[in-house]
């Protein structure tokens, strides 16, 4: 990649998605980190801010089923370098925004209630119907000086009714009323296209491979 991948900027965004999911601080491992994050399906994954000797020999040394390497890298990058046995996942980016977002403000529909909810240094605000159920919900975490917006999600039948960019807004005035202007996420292939027309950036691409179970 033509710009190196901030390692800081790494192990601030992992701590604060280990924060956001009540889990323990990431440990360094070589040079990347290591979470335990005890899952069925997702035990423990190892990130690395670079595709380098300690990804390809540590991807070697792995034979259990759910742990995930996930790395600063294109997948055909990681893909060229590591064995059959590890399967690439949909492909990642990390984003990042400076400053206040674009986009006009958004208002919410009357037929709509916003739930909040505070705990270590992360808020979640939740858009619920009118019916009750939840419509979108997201999580921003502060990790020193670093705004990570995480577990942005709009149920599909309320999808494309400008819930997730007034979501965004919402959880961009919790950064801002703490004078933070440093944002950074980690999106989906169709996140991705919704923050880039609200003035986020692609910092790096992500990719995670895992060996699969039964």
């Amino acid at each position: 990649m033509e710009t190196k991948v901030s390692h800081d900027i790494v192990e601030k965004w992992l701590k604060a998605w280990s924060l956001s999911r009540k889990l323990s601080l990431p440990v360094r491992y070589k040079s990347g980190f290591k979470v335990e994050v005890g899952e069925e399906r997702q035990k423990i994954r190892y990130v690395f801010s670079e595709l380098n000797h300690d990804f390809i020999k540590l991807s070697k040394q792995i034979d259990e089923p759910w742990t995930y390497l996930k790395v600063c890298a294109l997948p055909d990058e990681v893909k060229n370098t590591v064995s059959g046995k590890w399967i690439i996942q949909p492909p990642g980016y990390m984003m990042h925004c400076f400053g206040p977002m674009k986009n006009s403000d958004t208002n919410l529909c009357e037929d709509y209630r916003i739930e909040y909810k505070k705990y270590n240094s992360t808020t979640v605000i939740k858009i619920i119907a009118e019916n009750g159920e939840l419509a979108s919900i997201g999580h921003i975490v502060v990790a020193d000086d670093l705004a990570v917006y995480d577990r942005i999600i709009t149920e599909e039948k309320y999808q494309r009714k400008g819930l997730a960019t007034f979501l965004m807004r919402e959880l961009e005035k919790i950064v801002l009323s703490k004078g933070i202007t440093n944002n950074f996420l980690v999106a989906t292939e169709q996140g991705k296209r919704l923050y880039e027309s609200m003035g986020w950036e692609l910092y790096s691409n992500y990719t995670s491979i895992v060996i699969p179970g039964d």
